[in-house]
């Protein structure tokens, strides 16, 4: 759906969008020791994906989405729902942090957590949320 005159709004939106996803990442891996985390990983995400919504249209956006928003909502508040239970296996309550160390190839040691498994269900519920109610109304609009 190329609309005249915007060719700079089309090369924006196809150099912007993988930058403010590696972006929205870089915010929910922070979120532990600084500022950050899902919420606003997953407002920077659907912030990408809006733009490329209302660069070339709902239609568009599903395809490259693949998901069905409502997926990610219900996806995400299980990862969420599921942050709690090692805790409460550990007899501690409930959303007390877990750490777990994860050794890689290489020797690299790095820590898994239950924040982390919360904060990406935030994230995808947010980032679901948002487009869902994006692609609604743009959808609405087009018709």
């Amino acid at each position: 759906m190329m609309k005249p005159g915007t060719l700079i709004l089309h090369v924006a939106a196809r150099f912007l969008v993988p930058l403010q996803l590696l972006f929205s990442v870089f915010l929910l891996l922070r979120g532990h020791n600084e500022p950050g985390g899902g919420f606003i990983a997953g407002l920077v995400a659907s912030g990408a994906f809006a733009l490329y919504l209302f660069t070339f249209g709902a239609v568009v956006t599903r395809d490259l989405m693949r998901v069905d928003p409502r997926n990610l909502i219900g996806f995400g508040l299980f990862l969420a729902m599921f942050s709690i239970f090692p805790a409460w296996f550990q007899g501690q309550a409930f959303l007390t942090s877990q750490w777990w160390p994860v050794t890689l190839p290489g020797g690299t040691e790095i820590k898994l957590s239950t924040p982390l498994i919360f904060d990406v269900g935030v994230y995808f519920t947010v980032f679901g949320s948002v487009m869902l109610m994006l692609i609604a109304l743009t959808e609405t609009e087009e018709r």
